[in-house]
């Protein structure tokens, strides 16, 4: 398994530059980590000087990059309005394309629709309909660069589209492309499955990404709310050997704790020194778990 950590775990903004990813890369690989996962849109928008800074600092630091896209509404791949999908499809071949140049393996999140979702239309029958059309072409472009987009099964205050194991597997099986696959969180499995483990097991091989935190969005081990021990266990049933990337969010304010909808500070007071020191005992826990 390759053990990551997402960009936005110091502060509570969505906002990051080259600088800022160099200065967490070198947190991250002195800590201990393998992968590094950043945000879809930032790779939209950079220019050819910073795709290649950002490629250069995951070669300096030994990180794989994981991608990760909450994408905004105008981009939805559900949605009714057919030059709205259009601009979706057009903005992650664009991201696949600059996904290449950095080296990413895999596009990750809610890239069906839009996140956070506002819940004004909720005709799931067709949102799958319409969404699974643009997976199989966007699957097919993912192909041809040997990169997995992985599906995040959200909870139902997240989203109404894919919201359990069972029914992400039913659509990535209708979208059908060896690059289409799923994203388990053990926050949102923790509110929708009635087993966590047996959902992970349900996924089997078709697994891609795996996001891990506690039920409050604290880091791995700092509450034990999650029965990591049978987390672990039941990713080894399944021989799963690709991304375990720490998702926690405890800062409230600021885009980020608006749109997580942290409205305490879930860190004791911390500053960045003893941020530092909560990750690096969780990457120990963690492994220690699911590394058998």
């Amino acid at each position: 398994m390759k053990f990551g950590m997402g960009y936005a775990f110091w502060g509570n903004t969505w906002d990051c530059d080259v600088e800022k990813y160099k200065k967490v890369a070198k947190k991250l690989a002195d800590f201990g980590f393998d992968m590094y996962e950043i945000s879809a849109d930032h790779l939209f928008h950079m220019s050819e000087q910073e795709l290649a800074e950002m490629a250069a600092i995951g070669k300096e630091y030994g990180l794989t990059y994981s991608t990760n896209s909450g994408p905004a509404k105008q981009y939805d791949l559900a949605s009714a309005d057919e030059a709205v999908r259009k601009n979706g499809l057009d903005y992650f071949k664009r991201i696949l394309r600059n996904m290449d140049v950095i080296g990413s393996p895999v596009l990750a999140g809610a890239i069906y629709s839009f996140w956070p979702c506002d819940f004004q239309v909720v005709d799931k029958p067709a949102a799958w309909d319409r969404s699974i059309a643009m997976l199989k072409e966007l699957g097919a472009v993912a192909e041809g660069y040997g990169i997995e987009c992985s599906l995040e099964v959200l909870n139902r205050n997240e989203t109404f589209i894919l919201t359990d194991c069972r029914e992400a597997k039913e659509y990535c099986d209708r979208v059908g492309s060896k690059a289409v696959n799923i994203l388990l969180d053990t926050y949102h499995m923790n509110i929708e499955e009635d087993n966590m483990c047996d959902a992970i097991r349900l996924a089997g091989d078709m697994l891609g990404h795996f996001h891990v935190g506690e039920a409050n969005r604290k880091l791995p081990g700092m509450n034990n709310s999650i029965d990591w021990d049978g987390v672990g266990q039941a990713l080894r049933d399944i021989n799963y050997n690709k991304g375990v990337v720490m998702e926690p969010f405890l800062l409230s304010g600021g885009a980020v704790g608006r749109d997580i909808r942290v409205w305490r500070d879930l860190s004791n007071g911390a500053d960045e020194a003893q941020m530092d020191e909560y990750l690096k005992n969780s990457l120990v826990f963690l492994k220690s778990k699911f590394e058998g």
